[in-house]
């Protein structure tokens, strides 16, 4: 039974973060746009040079050991910005101290480890938060109401594209990128976030077929892929994938076909509403210029909304958007993608009964 600590709410929520490098200013970020209700108390990395950049920035306590942090801090939660594959034994240390865990994606790159994850988190009675920060998109807000509200009718078809570029030098700048045991590929890694509108936004699938291809990076995983999926609403799709688009990023976006709607969301992640027709007027239809933003990351904006909803959990004002459970519905379609490219067989979900 899960029984979460009390809500903080007489203090600031104490955060610490592990991993101070490429996307750990995003969580620097959240927590000074948060200032009022957080802190990070502590840094972690490996790499003294990023450690100590990360601590003059932001004045928190320096450790170069997870163990050692965890016997000396006073957070109560600890966010992990590490390689993917080192998610599920730190996220179970942590867990075991008493503390509450949130982890960048994938939350693991084996189906079993995700697993493992929500079942210590549920034994040490903390809470376990993946981030899935695209979806506080305004762009995918509005069009998650859409389909919430059925203003589709019966979805025929979804298609989702990832056209980005990844160098041979991002790879080569560390030593676990490109590796199954730490990164995983395209999908496990880059298009990540993109997986997850598959299930958050269509519902549940019910098969894949995938395949998979290193056509023009020196890595272990696959840097070019493709799947054609059913949902079980009878829905057809598919996800196209690469990172060797020329010369830079291109597209990430969303085209969904339904009885009474069409809708793209482009641009080069997702930021752009380029169609939106339905049979049906609605309220929400006036908000569809304002929603679309310019932005030249791939990230987004949306790591400060998911450190609110994290903050506002911990507070007892919220529930959580992304918990484990949720997190590891994009990890089984990933890993079903993976086990179907390898196999050449398409795969059915769930993995497990």
């Amino acid at each position: 039974m899960r029984n979460f600590a009390l809500p903080i709410t007489d203090r600031k929520i104490r955060f610490a973060l592990v991993g101070c490098g490429r996307i750990a200013q995003n969580h620097i970020g959240s927590l000074q746009a948060h200032s009022d209700r957080a802190e990070l108390v502590d840094v972690c990395d490996v790499d003294p040079s990023a450690l100590a950049a990360a601590a003059a920035q932001t004045r928190a306590r320096p450790h170069d050991d997870l163990m050692k942090l965890l016997q000396h801090t006073n957070a109560d939660i600890v966010s992990l910005a590490t390689p993917s594959g080192l998610h599920p034994e730190q996220a179970i240390a942590i867990a075991q101290s008493g503390r509450h865990v949130l982890t960048e994606k994938p939350m693991a790159t084996r189906w079993h480890d995700g697993v493992r994850m929500v079942k210590a988190c549920d034994e040490a009675s903390v809470r376990l938060f993946v981030v899935k920060q695209n979806r506080r998109n305004a762009t995918l807000q509005l069009l998650k109401r859409a389909v919430q509200k059925r203003r589709f009718g019966r979805i025929y078809m979804v298609n989702i594209n990832v056209f980005w570029t990844r160098p041979q030098e991002y790879y080569d700048s560390a030593a676990w990128r490109g590796t199954w045991e730490f990164d995983g590929g395209a999908f496990m890694n880059q298009a990540s976030h993109y997986v997850d509108l598959l299930d958050w936004l269509i519902g549940p699938v019910e098969s894949v077929q995938a395949y998979t291809a290193t056509l023009g990076r020196n890595i272990e995983t696959e840097d070019t892929g493709v799947i054609s999926l059913r949902w079980r609403s009878g829905a057809l799709g598919s996800m196209n994938v690469t990172m060797l688009t020329y010369p830079k990023n291109l597209e990430g976006s969303i085209t969904i076909i339904g009885e009474k709607g069409t809708v793209r969301v482009g641009g080069v992640a997702v930021n752009e509403i380029q169609h939106w027709e339905f049979a049906e007027p609605d309220a929400d239809d006036d908000q569809v210029k304002d929603a679309s933003y310019r932005t030249t990351s791939v990230y987004g904006f949306g790591h400060p909304l998911y450190y609110d909803n994290v903050i506002k959990t911990l507070r007892g004002e919220a529930e959580p958007e992304t918990d484990g459970r949720e997190g590891l519905k994009s990890l089984e379609t990933l890993v079903a993608v993976y086990l179907s490219a390898r196999d050449s067989k398409r795969v059915a979900l769930p993995l497990e009964y």
